[in-house]
């Protein structure tokens, strides 16, 4: 089950932008063992594709939102 069809009320956008950031922090320095860096390039993945179920989401309800709008 992907992200989009769950309720995002136990995550956080932000939070997990946070995550990604800090991983490539950490990728940049240079300083991790290969299997480290295939592994928190795996998690930084997968946090990206959250964040982008999310904004489709969003964007999903923002034009019904706005559908609705224009049908008044």
């Amino acid at each position: 089950m992907t992200r989009s069809t769950k309720t995002f009320q136990d995550w956080s956008y932000e939070e997990t932008i946070e995550k990604i950031e800090a991983t490539v922090t950490r990728l940049e320095q240079g300083d991790l063992p290969l299997s480290a860096v295939l592994n928190e390039f795996e998690n930084a993945v997968q946090q990206i594709r959250q964040c982008e179920d999310f904004l489709q989401t969003c964007q999903k309800q923002a034009d019904l939102l706005i559908e609705t709008l224009e049908d008044c």
